[in-house]
């Protein structure tokens, strides 16, 4: 596995964790279907978006 495969896969596990984080919130469905389907349609354009402007916990 070369390094490409290995970024692949260190950015699928942290898209899924993000996921797994917004299905987890107490935010509306509304914003967890929005910010689920930025994740996954922009892998890590979303995942920046979701870790700087996304619900931070209390």
């Amino acid at each position: 596995m070369g390094k490409e495969g290995i970024l692949g896969f260190l950015i699928l596990v942290c898209d899924i964790y993000a996921i797994l984080q917004i299905a987890q919130s107490s935010v509306g469905n509304g914003k967890k279907a929005l910010w689920i389907a930025i994740v996954v349609l922009l892998p890590i354009a979303g995942l920046i978006a979701w870790y700087l402007l996304g619900p931070k916990p209390n």
